[in-house]
C-alpha cells in the first residue's frame, strides 16, 4: 500500500529536523520528503496529517514479559500490541521470567512465538477491510536481554557466550547485586564479546524495608524511607569497577539528583558508560504517594521535587541517554494490598508518549526534539543500534502521534492485560495513531 501523508510535522532527532512536509511511503520504506508531493500514483492514500506528529519509531531499553509463567499478568502477545499501541517499534524484555531467559533455547521460543504471531496478523492485514476500521500497526521488532546469572541467590554466572551467539542484545539481571566480586568478574568475562551489560545500582542494606524516598514527604505519610545513598553508593561502586575494567556498562533506573552528578563526572572523565531514567520518574515525585496508590509503589521510589529536576535537567543535556518504559504488568489482586507489601512496579507502554509530551513538551521544559531523541534514537544507541533518518530510500520505521486526541484509561481502552496505573480512570491527552516497523 501506498500513503501519502500531508502536512504531517517531522520530528527526526538524526537530521535534527521539526518541520512540515509531505511523506510518502509505500512497500515499507519512505519514497519522498518535500514540502509539496503532488506526483503520485492514482491508488494512493492521502491522508490529511494537519496537528499530527510523525518521528522515528520509539525504542523501550527494558521492560518485563510476564510470559513465560506470569501470563495472567501479560503474555507476550499483548505486550508487543500495548508497545505498538504506545508507538513503540523496539521493545527489549529482561530476562526476569519463570524460568529467567538463561539459555540460547528460551531465546529462541519467545522470538518464534513473535513470528508466529507476525504470520495471524498478516492473516487479518489481507482480510477486507472496513472502510471506517483504524490501520493495524505491525508488532514491533523484539529484543532480548540474557540473564547474568543462574540461581535466584546470583551467584552462578550463565554461559554469556552461548547467550551471546543467540542474539541477546545484552545481559542484564534487572535486579541489584550485592557481590561486587562477581560484578568485576562479569565485566571480565564479557569484555570480550561485545555485548552491553546492564546493572541496576541499589544497596539493598540500606534500602533496607525501604518503600519510599527519604525526605519530609516520607515522614508525612509514615511510610518506611529509602535513603538516597543507596544508589548513590552503588553507582560510585560500579563506576569504580567500570573504570578499573573499561567494560562498557549502562546504568539502569536512574533515580537521584545525586546519581545524575556522579554519571556526568564519569562522562567527563571518559568512562565508558551510559545511563537511562524511567519516564514516571521524570513525571512524578514523592507528593503523588500521599494517595497511596499502589501503582506508584515504584523500585526505585518517585524522587523528591529536586530528583525529579536534575533527571529532567539531566536528559536534556545527554547526562542521562535515554528514558526508559520499564513497563512492569501485575494482576489486579496482586495490586490491592496496604501500600508497602503491594509489589513496585507500574505499566506504561500506553500511556509514556502521552503523558511525557502533555507534562514535558506542551509547557515547553522539554522540546519535542528532545523528548523524541530520548525515547527513540538515544535508547537505540545505547544498544549499539542505530535509527534511519526521515529521508528518502529508508525503512519505515515510523510512530504517528497525535498530541491533542483526548481518551480515558480504562481497562477497555487497553492492550496490555494489567491496569496498575496511577492514571486509570482519567483522561489523557495524546494518542498513537499507527506506526510502521
Amino acid at each position: 500500500m501506498t500513503e501519502l501523508l500531508q502536512k504531517v510535522r517531522v520530528i527526526d532527532p538524526v537530521s535534527e529536523i521539526d518541520e512540515l512536509f509531505d511523506v510518502l511511503i509505500a512497500n515499507g520504506s519512505i519514497q519522498a520528503v518535500a514540502s509539496h508531493i503532488a506526483d503520485i500514483s492514482p491508488d494512493t492514500q492521502i491522508r490529511d496529517c494537519q496537528g499530527l506528529v510523525l518521528g522515528p519509531g520509539l525504542v523501550d531499553l527494558y521492560s518485563h514479559s510476564g510470559e513465560p509463567g506470569f501470563e495472567e499478568r501479560e503474555t507476550l502477545l499483548s505486550l508487543l500490541q500495548s508497545a505498538a499501541a504506545g508507538g513503540f517499534t523496539r521493545v527489549n524484555i529482561l530476562p526476569d521470567t519463570s524460568p529467567a531467559i538463561d539459555n540460547p533455547a528460551l531465546v529462541a521460543q519467545l522470538q518464534q512465538k513473535r513470528h508466529g504471531e507476525i504470520k495471524e496478523r498478516e492473516k487479518i492485514n489481507l482480510a477486507p477491510p472496513a472502510s471506517s476500521a483504524p490501520p493495524i500497526s505491525p508488532l514491533p521488532l523484539l529484543h532480548i536481554w540474557g540473564a547474568i546469572t543462574l540461581d535466584v541467590a546470583g551467584k552462578q554466572m550463565t554461559e554469556f557466550a552461548d547467550l551471546a551467539s543467540s542474539g541477546v542484545v545484552g545481559f542484564t539481571d534487572g535486579k541489584p547485586f550485592e557481590n561486587l566480586a562477581l560484578v568485576r568478574r562479569v565485566l571480565e568475562y564479557l569484555q570480550p564479546l561485545g555485548k552491553l551489560v546492564a546493572f541496576w545500582p541499589s544497596d539493598r542494606q540500606l534500602s533496607a524495608n525501604g518503600v519510599m524516598r527519604e525526605g519530609p514527604d516520607a515522614l508525612r505519610f509514615g511510610l518506611p524511607p529509602i535513603p538516597a545513598s543507596a544508589e548513590t553508593t552503588a553507582i560510585a561502586a560500579m563506576l569504580e569497577l567500570v573504570a578499573a575494567i573499561g567494560t562498557p556498562v549502562h546504568i539502569m533506573r536512574v533515580s537521584t539528583s545525586r546519581s545524575v552528578e556522579l554519571i556526568a563526572s564519569a562522562k567527563t572523565a571518559g568512562l565508558p558508560i551510559t545511563a537511562s531514567t524511567t519516564w514516571m520518574h521524570l513525571l512524578l515525585d514523592t507528593k503523588a504517594v500521599k494517595s497511596y496508590n499502589t501503582s506508584l509503589h515504584l523500585d526505585p521510589p518517585l524522587g523528591n521535587p529536586s530528583d525529579v529536576a536534575a533527571l529532567r535537567a539531566g536528559v536534556r543535556a545527554g547526562v542521562i541517554d535515554a528514558i526508559a518504559i520499564d513497563h512492569t504488568p501485575y494482576s489486579y489482586e496482586e495490586k490491592v494490598q496496604a501500600f508497602a507489601e503491594a509489589p513496585p512496579g507500574a505499566i506504561g507502554f500506553e500511556l509514556a508518549l502521552p503523558l511525557l509530551w502533555q507534562y514535558l513538551v506542551e509547557t515547553e521544559e522539554f522540546t519535542a526534539l528532545e523528548l523524541w531523541r530520548a525515547l527513540s534514537t538515544n535508547p537505540a544507541e545505547c544498544l549499539g543500534q542505530k535509527v534511519s533518518a526521515i529521508v528518502p530510500h529508508q525503512p519505515a520505521e515510523l510512530t504517528l502521534f497525535d498530541p491533542q486526541q483526548t481518551w480515558k484509561v480504562e481497562r477497555k481502552n487497553l492492550y496490555t492485560l494489567s491496569q496498575n496505573t496511577p492514571w486509570l480512570g482519567q483522561q489523557v491527552k495524546g494518542h498513537v495513531v499507527q506506526t510502521w516497523c
